[in-house]
């Protein structure tokens, strides 16, 4: 989980190098025994130069919610409990849950081809729609590139010059896919792993043709509404967050030294239902609870949800738009992460729905992710 691959990765960022803290750590409440290694986790992430951390977690105790470092560079305002982000690849959750849930109304089938729902659109380079199928572009096997990988895109979107000119540039899904086919495939569909934002693109697009509304209509009636994500919000073309929000911090380089820009602002078009929500810890927590406890989905797609391939990475599987990760105290927890500009997400919980957490760093360059995920379920 603590691989950045949203959108963000694309800036292919150094390893973490430590800049003076911007502030201290400023605990949201008093952290009990039972999480004070998280919070110790946040801080050090702070120290580590992330500008701000805000968390989340449920267990049997009840809630506990912390803050560390600050929510506002300029002003000095400390991260809030509260705090609305932008959660970046957690959005593919929420896309894949959409899916199954036409599976399972009979309006399509995992195994369908692309070539079926958008005839023509999956061509160029040796990419071909007739050779994929949704399940392929939900559990990353497809082998169709990744668009925020493509170095036109690069440029023009993440590179400091491109980004500034460009960030409130609307795009379209055609758009996207134009930079995506470029480039040859990672693969052949079904024959390895690899992460493509592009599967996403287009699942998003299949939800459009399907239904015949916008994916993010369906995720709001199907999900956000039913269940009372009232904090998430998945937006058109909005650059603006809502409040409360904290600033998001970037550098725009492939270096993690030199200046931290402000790069809260930006057309979520850009990411597309590959990352463009919305949300808060409480939202998060509360979605992946309802999810792995079988609460969105009937047993049959519930099953192809957690219907796990390997990745490059041992200690994480991939399901339907589900990461499984197995921690070092051997505890499995099933969930995802999320970057976009400045901000770094990650949501989990255990199988059984009874111990979560959800957090967020607003700088996009620095931190270990994966020491607060440590922390939460395995630390004392």
């Amino acid at each position: 989980m603590s691989v950045r691959t949203g959108l963000v990765a694309a800036t292919a960022l150094a390893a973490a190098v430590a800049m003076a803290a911007p502030a201290a750590a400023a605990p949201a409440g008093a952290v009990r025994a039972g999480h004070s290694a998280t919070q110790k986790a946040m801080d050090a992430a702070v120290k580590d130069g992330v500008p701000g951390v805000t968390a989340r977690a449920k267990d049997a105790h009840g809630v506990w919610k912390a803050t560390s470092g600050v929510g506002d560079l300029r002003t000095g305002k400390p991260r809030s409990a509260e705090d609305r982000y932008r959660v970046g690849s957690v959005t593919k959750t929420f896309v894949a849950t959409v899916l199954l849930q036409l599976e399972a109304e009979g309006e399509l089938s995992l195994d369908d081809t692309v070539e079926k729902w958008l005839p023509g659109v999956v061509r160029g380079n040796g990419h071909d729609g007739r050779n994929v199928t949704l399940r392929q572009l939900l559990n990353h096997t497809s082998g169709i590139f990744n668009v925020t990988q493509d170095k036109t895109f690069i440029e023009r979107y993440f590179a400091k010059d491109g980004f500034f000119e460009h960030r409130y540039d609307t795009l379209t899904p055609e758009d996207l896919l134009a930079y995506a086919m470029k480039n040859e495939p990672d693969f052949d569909p079904g024959m390895s792993w690899h992460y493509s934002n592009t599967n996403y693109v287009l699942s998003a697009m299949v939800i459009k043709k399907v239904t015949g509304h916008w994916y993010g209509d369906e995720i709001r009636a199907r999900i956000i509404e039913p269940f009372g994500l009232h904090a998430t919000i998945v937006p058109r073309t909005d650059p603006r967050m809502p409040h409360p929000s904290s600033r998001a911090y970037g550098k725009l380089a492939r270096e993690t030294t030199g200046p931290t820009y402000d790069v809260t602002e930006w057309n979520p078009t850009l990411a597309y239902g590959s990352g463009n929500m919305i949300s808060d810890s409480a939202d998060l927590s509360r979605f992946y609870t309802a999810l792995v406890r079988g609460r969105l989905l009937p047993q049959k797609q519930q099953n192809e949800l957690t219907a796990t391939v390997g990745t490059d990475d041992p200690k994480r599987r991939y399901g339907l738009g589900l990461t499984d990760v197995e921690l070092s105290c051997g505890v499995h927890v099933w969930g995802h992460g999320g970057d976009a500009y400045g901000t770094h997400t990650i949501a989990l919980t255990t199988a059984d729905g009874r111990h979560s957490l959800a957090f967020n760093f607003n700088g996009d360059w620095s931190g270990d992710s994966n020491a607060v995920i440590e922390a939460e379920f395995c630390g004392e």
